[in-house]
């Protein structure tokens, strides 16, 4: 093997090895604690450092309520905009994504009643 391939397989094994401990370093968050996905679960966030790849856990009655991704406009709007995708189960799980997720629900006067975080990931 050349000096140029062993430093090459070197990287590789580095970025493997970084890219596994950011995966290991992930936190699972249950969204609004023991309450669990519902109302003025907005400064549930406070205090909280989210990580990209950390995975939030949407525990909700699937009959009262759901989980929309949605953007800035459509947090400070609460309104999902069509081809949103909705989360029905009622235990929804989201890897959350560097920079500001934003979530509510979109039954009838949820997200204006406080139903709807916002959550930064670095």
């Amino acid at each position: 093997m050349g000096r140029g391939s062993v430093m090459t397989m070197g990287s590789v094994l580095l970025l493997c090895l970084l890219i596994h401990t950011e995966i290991a370093d992930a936190a699972t968050y249950v969204v609004g604690d023991r309450r669990g996905w519902t109302f003025n679960t907005a400064g549930w966030t406070r205090g909280k450092r989210f990580r990209a790849g950390d995975v939030l856990v949407f525990n909700y009655s699937p009959s009262a309520h759901n989980v929309v991704a949605v953007s800035a406009a459509g947090y400070n709007s609460c309104s999902a905009p069509r081809g949103s995708r909705f989360l029905t189960s009622g235990k929804d799980r989201v890897t959350l994504s560097r920079g500001t997720n934003y979530f509510i629900c979109s039954f009838t006067s949820h997200c204006q009643s406080g139903m709807k975080i916002a959550v930064t990931a670095v």
